[in-house]
């Protein structure tokens, strides 16, 4: 693991760094290179772009552990604009039509009140059923995303009961932590679709695993999972090592382009990218936009060393 990642991901909470980094001019301009803009009128070129290149995406409005009730309906009135701009960006640029929707949009349940102090998991699955029926309606589709390991419980129930109407719902499985290959187990077994991921958050060592090596092996016995039992895997990782092994359990399992895909973060090894989408192989970029753009970027300079390299020169060169 990176040395430096506990102390990122501190950062991550910090709101006096927070504070001091966001007032720097050049902080703008390496956002970014991770974050497509604050709104959907700078989302909206962006989207457009990646699609006309071969590849899908999935959208994310930034904003979790929303305070009050008024929070989580601006953030479901957002997805629910933010739906209908993708099903028409998605309709305006040239490519195939299929059962694989090529727009799709991520959200936190913490997001939807989940974390909210009265009826937060009833909130949060009420207004993730909102969200489904309107992805339904445009051919969009839904992942509910990653957050800390003492949501998953309520996460995966209001997953389970959108499913129910919903089937194509996906949901964020991290293999840092320690139950994952179970969860893998039961929500392939279940028919769920699964966006497979190391993980970004700090959490204890009773929950999860540490050691990168240990984080891999548990990957790589998902991916063996899902490959084999999944309805569409969706292998989330820049990981040379974990593209190659998906690549070939794939050919193991007798598995298509058409029926699982990569997905990468919007601004990382974006060759890497185009070169998976030139020999054929289905890739969706994930997209996150709006101001709430701080938490994100932490997490994503914690998992990359590289990242932080980036970040901290360009601060050096303002």
């Amino acid at each position: 693991m990176n040395p430096l990642r506990p102390a990122i991901l501190a950062a991550a909470g910090s709101t006096r760094l927070k504070d001091a980094i966001t007032r720097v001019p050049v902080t703008a301009a390496v956002v970014r290179r991770f974050v497509a803009g604050e709104t959907r009128a700078e989302l909206a070129p962006v989207a457009r772009a990646l699609l006309a290149s071969g590849r899908s995406v999935s959208v994310d409005f930034l904003g979790e552990y929303t305070t009050d009730r008024t929070q989580a309906n601006a953030a479901v009135a957002e997805y629910l604009s933010l739906i209908d701009d993708l099903a028409e960006i998605e309709h305006a640029v040239p490519g195939p039509r299929s059962q694989i929707p090529r727009v799709e949009v991520s959200v936190k349940l913490s997001a939807l009140g989940q974390t909210l102090e009265q009826d937060g998991p009833a909130i949060a699955a009420e207004n993730l059923h909102k969200l489904c029926a309107k992805a339904a309606e445009r051919h969009v589709w839904v992942t509910v995303d990653a957050e800390d390991h003492a949501s998953i419980d309520d996460a995966l129930e209001a997953v389970r009961r959108a499913r129910a109407e919903f089937p194509w719902l996906a949901v964020a499985l991290q293999t840092y932590l320690r139950q994952a290959e179970d969860r893998a187990r039961d929500l392939a077994t279940d028919g769920t679709r699964i966006r497979l991921c190391k993980g970004a958050y700090q959490e204890p060592a009773t929950v999860a695993y540490r050691r990168r090596a240990e984080v891999d092996a548990s990957y790589l016995r998902c991916l063996g999972v899902l490959m084999r039992d999944a309805w569409y895997p969706m292998i989330a990782s820049h990981d040379p090592a974990m593209i190659a092994a998906a690549l070939t359990l794939a050919t193991e399992n007798n598995r298509t382009p058409g029926d699982y895909e990569f997905q990468m973060l919007y601004g990382i090894r974006d060759a890497e990218q185009r070169r998976l989408v030139g020999d054929g192989h289905a890739l969706r970029v994930y997209i996150p936009y709006g101001t709430q753009w701080y938490g994100y970027l932490m997490r994503r300079l914690a998992e990359r060393p590289a990242n932080l390299g980036f970040f901290l020169r360009a601060l050096a060169e303002r």
